[in-house]
């Protein structure tokens, strides 16, 4: 006789088994119906899983995020059903849900093209109409070994292979079809629904091992909702017009090369943005009380051995050995260098907090597949802090932290920010007692902000608890920027120490902060969030003056060297090409304002303006043009 508790504390009491359905029949006919899984005592489970004992049950819809993850990982199924009707022999191997769909990698000699594509979305809705029924069976590990052997499916063979001895083998069928799978899954494919779209073929090799065979890897999306999968091809669509590595070429910012891989060659432009982005931070933390330093990028390994990053990072960090046989390593992050910094000379309670910055270029070895334009590099700039602080300062130094980040974050466009909060990983240093403090504090600082946040269990950095502050974009996609970190361990395993009013050594708490994170990520998020028209303030070229023949170029010139020492970026376009082709020629580079300049504008010392976007043009004075936009030339807080 179960009793079923619900989330508002409300039981159900059964006199037999039940299961996931006939709960939520219980409860609602509504809710029966649109009932997708179920959680019992937080595990997921298929709505047709028995339920013999006390328990606490949740159940989940297409609105709730385990439901739409349920849908998604059902239609990476199907998918895999449909190829192995359409395309015989072709051998699957595995298939989970992403963010904002699925994938399934399929072994098969010949390259799908775009339009197997659309006949395997044609019988993908045909088996969603067949509605066949969904059901899960657990089979004896040689059982299930043999069984795909004896069908060619070797792939799926050898992960039963890797299932350790006496976990069970979990397979699901969906009609006759079936697969190795863990699930939870729908009761059938009409289930499903028809929302869903395969958006791309790529490589990938064999469980991520370059050394094995490559597949082939189908992507698909799939939402609840016909509304929800139009709006998300539209994002994906807008985002494909806003991808920083597109306009980065076209705005003359950047470039890479195979002779530097991960590694960042900026152009005039792009080092100009990257300057602009410093120089307003580096004014932002003055004014907050930091002491801006600068520590070597090439440390001998036996500081990284101290401080634990070697463990940790060591298969990441690039080494050298010199002719005296001594390793050092190229710095993967700041912290113990700065650590460095504070152990000179000595430090008393008064000097606390004390507030270190650093513009620190960090390199971090990052797989070939995974390196993204500016979004995943291998060398990159961190705008990294740490603050030196006594237990009783860390809440207070917290919040003054993530005002700061939010204030910046607000003068470049983006208000929509959640945190998430990072408890202890399992591979972690030092003492549980220590761990407990630097999470109580950090979490304290969580809730005082008012702020929307999510607990990301175990996610926390090796030395301390974290929080990760989230942007939303201007097409809604969240990117992880700003760090904050209670460490409790490093500036002991490093000997950092101060002096006490009662005179005695105390280990300082060190918080590690980063705004943006990587700087050179964080301009590939602004790229993209501002399709490259930047807010005035840090376009990396604000003004090109134009003359509309040669006759006016001294005219021109004076112009921009006015702009300048008005503390504007400005350039004189005097190429021989017609006023047409320098506007179009501009507007592609994403420069906000292009001024022209003839006969009228020399005689009454004006400018007419062009803005970016805009088929009309302003004649102003050119003394009042400069004091207008000498007044937007800031950030909107400063």
């Amino acid at each position: 006789m179960p009793i079923i508790t619900l989330p508002d504390g409300n039981n159900l009491k059964f006199q037999n088994k039940v299961t996931g359905l006939e709960v939520a029949e219980k409860i609602s006919k509504s809710l029966a119906k649109q009932a997708l899984v179920i959680a019992i005592d937080g595990e997921l489970k298929d709505l047709n899983f028995i339920i013999d004992k006390d328990c606490a049950v949740k159940i989940f819809t297409s609105k709730n995020e385990e439901g739409l993850e349920t849908i998604r990982h059902d239609t990476a199924h199907i998918l895999a059903m449909a190829v192995q009707e359409l395309f015989q022999g072709t051998q699957v191997t595995i298939g989970p849900v992403i963010e904002n769909g699925f994938y399934y990698d399929f072994a098969r000699k010949e390259p799908f093209t775009e339009d197997d594509l659309k006949k395997i979305e044609e019988k993908m809705r045909e088996i969603v109409d067949r509605d066949v029924i969904t059901k899960r069976e657990v089979w004896q590990r040689d059982k299930a070994i043999k069984h795909f052997k004896k069908k060619g499916e070797i792939y799926k063979a050898q992960l039963i292979e890797s299932i350790p001895e006496g976990e069970e083998v979990s397979i699901y069928f969906h009609g006759e079809w079936h697969d190795l799978c863990r699930g939870p899954h729908l009761s059938s494919t009409g289930k499903i629904g028809k929302f869903f779209k395969l958006t791309k073929v790529a490589g990938a090799y064999w469980r991520g091992d370059s050394d094995n065979e490559m597949l082939q890897r189908i992507y698909g999306t799939s939402w609840a909702s016909q509304k929800d999968l139009d709006n998300y091809l539209k994002r994906i669509e807008e985002a494909e017009k806003r991808d920083h590595r597109k306009l980065g070429k076209e705005m003359n910012l950047f470039h890479f090369r195979e002779e530097s891989p991960g590694s960042v060659f900026w152009h005039e432009k792009g080092w100009a943005l990257f300057q602009k982005l410093i120089d307003y931070m580096r004014m932002k933390q003055d004014i907050a009380g930091y002491k801006e330093i600068n520590t070597p990028e090439v440390l001998d390994r036996t500081l990284w051995e101290k401080s634990g990053h070697w463990e940790k990072f060591g298969a990441n960090m690039y080494t050298s050995t010199t002719p005296d046989e001594k390793v050092f390593a190229i710095k993967p992050m700041n912290c113990p260098g700065c650590i460095e910094v504070f152990n000179q000379g000595l430090k008393s309670y008064k000097d606390l907090p004390l507030k270190m910055s650093e513009f620190g270029k960090v390199h971090r070895y990052e797989p070939s597949g995974a390196l993204h334009g500016l979004l995943r590099v291998r060398a990159f700039t961190q705008d990294d802090a740490h603050i030196f602080c006594t237990e009783d300062q860390i809440t207070k130094e917290c919040l003054i932290v993530t005002n700061l980040i939010l204030e910046i974050y607000k003068d470049l466009g983006f208000e929509n920010v959640i945190l998430k909060y990072s408890d202890r990983p399992n591979l972690r240093v030092g003492d549980d007692k220590v761990w407990d403090k630097a999470e109580s504090a950090l979490l304290e600082a969580v809730k005082a902000t008012k702020l929307e946040y999510s607990i990301n269990k175990g996610e926390g950095a090796f030395y301390g608890p974290k929080i990760e502050f989230v942007l939303r974009d201007a097409i809604g996609r969240d990117w992880q920027c700003g760090t904050l970190q209670v460490d409790f361990n490093l500036p002991s395993r490093l000997g950092a120490s101060y002096v006490d009013k009662d005179g005695s050594k105390k280990i300082p708490v060190m918080l590690h902060r980063a705004l943006f994170g990587s700087l050179e990520r964080f301009i590939g998020i602004l790229i993209e969030n501002y399709a490259g028209k930047f807010p005035f303030w840090i376009s990396p070229l604000q003004t090109v003056v134009i003359p509309i023949s040669e006759e006016f170029d001294h005219y021109a010139i004076q112009v921009s060297q006015k702009i300048k020492e008005a503390g504007m970026s400005s350039n004189v376009d005097l190429k021989k090409h017609n006023l047409n082709n320098k506007i179009k020629e501009h507007s592609l580079a994403k420069i906000p304002l292009l001024l022209i300049c003839g006969k009228k504008e020399v005689d009454s010392n004006s400018v007419t303006i062009r803005r970016l976007d805009s088929s009309k043009q302003e004649n102003m004075d050119l003394n009042l043009f400069l004091k207008t936009f000498s007044a937007l030339n800031k950030a909107s807080s400063n």
